[in-house]
């Protein structure tokens, strides 16, 4: 039989019932005892696992059953969790909300099965008693895999109604409730979106974490929690171990290049993998900050500009010339560059707020980008490449996620080559630009490269071989 290890889910009836809360205020409360926490998110955010990171000291990994396969989701489970006493797993939505109505494909609930971990289901229980154990019973009843061990109950409006609502669900479902969150106690998560990156480096936020583990401390009963995360060890075999797609590769003496990753609150959204597959390959990523003045670094063969929100910091992004004419510079002159999103709306002509202003950006991709207030796509995209892509050639397909709230549009009589064909919900569609020359690849899908690992060699190739023409 497995050696037992400790991990929770803190999963919800749905979006918004104070998941982000209890796992963040979890976190610190089990910190506060000592305990060496490591942080997981469901599904595809990048918000969420920046508070983890803040609170555990620990880098908060995605677990993606839609676009990781299930043996690279027990992988980084396993690199994760080597050296924590416990996981705390934060859920997408709800708990059985994912890719598809009809399954768990993509769900929290799919996570919990493959990991074998136990779940807290958080529930509001504003404004009923008994009915929040019909609720409990049909998450128990819809899945019978599933390990549901115990209850948060969120909003109660004092002691008095947590503890109806704790006699029906213990009575009716036959699991603890293990605490509960009033209503009146006020606690709205920091701004998640401004200046989110830098808050959390200057540790601004460490008030709002201790209130949190005060507040949990308080009413939820963390050491029932401690005893309910023992469960068996995720399996992972040394054949599995040794088929890792993180184990560093063989490569040749001068294979050893460098990416410059842009990293700042105006481009902050990237999957820790991505930068571990780059590194398996021979790469070191050297981080900068455009946002603070950074000029691209000295002495790097390729460049990373992820996604964000340069909207929100668009006038100083346009005011710097010396930082955009030295990342133009370097993109002209064929080095090999993804840019995700924000950082695709960066390499444009100019972004275009909600009120009409105009601010100038790179002008390396003919068009401009225009804000709007509602969502302009979400979703998963199972991502296949264009002609040209050194990432993703015709033939090769990868996985990732869209989410933005701008559109590009294209300078006129401009010729814009596609990066990608996605396929989402909507159907598939022609996305992202490529250059003449084929070394920037840019568009809003933001590629999970753990669903593809040869796009970061192929990425590494070309950075070496973009090194040795430098070198001549």
């Amino acid at each position: 039989m497995p050696h037992a290890e400790r991990k929770i889910v803190i999963a919800g009836t749905g979006s918004g019932v104070g998941k982000t809360t209890m796992t963040i205020g979890l976190m610190a409360a089990l910190q506060r005892l000592g305990r060496t926490v490591q942080g997981f998110k469901c599904g595809p955010d990048y918000i969420d696992p920046t508070y983890h990171t803040a609170v555990t000291g620990r880098i908060s990994r995605n677990l993606d059953s839609y676009m990781l396969s299930q043996d690279t989701v027990k992988d980084i489970y396993a690199r994760a969790t080597r050296s924590a006493d416990i996981a705390v797993i934060e859920g997408v939505m709800g708990f059985y909300d994912g890719k598809n109505p009809k399954t768990n494909e993509g769900s929290t609930a799919e996570i919990s099965m493959l990991l074998e971990a136990p779940v807290l289901l958080v529930v509001n229980c504003q404004s009923m008693a008994r009915s929040a154990a019909a609720i409990v019973k049909g998450f128990q009843l819809l899945e019978p895999r599933v390990n549901i061990v115990g209850v948060i109950a969120n909003k109660v409006g004092s002691e008095g109604h947590y503890k109806l609502v704790r006699e029906a669900i213990e009575q009716e479902c036959a699991i603890p409730v293990v605490g509960y969150m009033k209503r009146e106690d006020h606690i709205e998560m920091p701004e998640r979106h401004l200046g989110l990156v830098p808050s959390i480096e200057r540790g601004e936020l460490q008030p709002f974490f201790d209130k949190l583990a005060e507040l949990v401390a308080a009413t939820v009963d963390v050491e029932r929690i401690w005893e309910l995360a023992q469960s068996p060890a995720v399996p992972v075999t040394e054949e599995t171990a040794a088929r890792s797609i993180f184990r560093k590769q063989a490569l040749e003496g001068d294979a050893c290049v460098r990416i410059a990753v842009a990293k700042d609150a105006a481009f902050n959204f990237y999957y820790q993998e991505n930068f571990e597959l780059l590194e398996a390959y021979g790469a070191e990523c050297v981080f900068f900050s455009p946002l603070a003045g950074e000029k691209l670094p000295e002495g790097v063969h390729g460049l990373y500009l992820g996604g964000g929100f340069p909207e929100e910091f668009a006038k100083l992004l346009a005011a710097d010339e010396a930082v955009k004419q030295s990342i133009r510079r370097a993109v002209e002159h064929g080095m090999p560059t993804l840019a995700e999103c924000g950082g695709f709306m960066y390499l444009t002509e100019a972004i275009e707020d909600t009120a009409g202003g105009r601010y100038p950006m790179l002008g390396l991709i003919p068009g401009g980008v225009k804000m709007q207030k509602k969502l302009a796509a979400l979703g998963y995209r199972d991502i296949t490449g264009a002609e040209g892509n050194f990432l993703l050639g015709p033939g090769d397909k990868a996985k990732g996620h869209e989410f933005h709230y701008s559109t590009f549009q294209p300078a006129e009589n401009a010729l814009i080559r596609s990066a990608y064909e996605t396929k989402g919900m909507r159907g598939m569609k022609q996305e992202g630009y490529l250059n003449e020359d084929g070394t920037l690849v840019a568009g809003y899908t933001h590629i999970h490269f753990a669903s593809e690992p040869e796009i970061a060699q192929r990425w590494v190739e070309l950075c070496v071989d973009y090194k040795r023409r430098g070198d001549m």
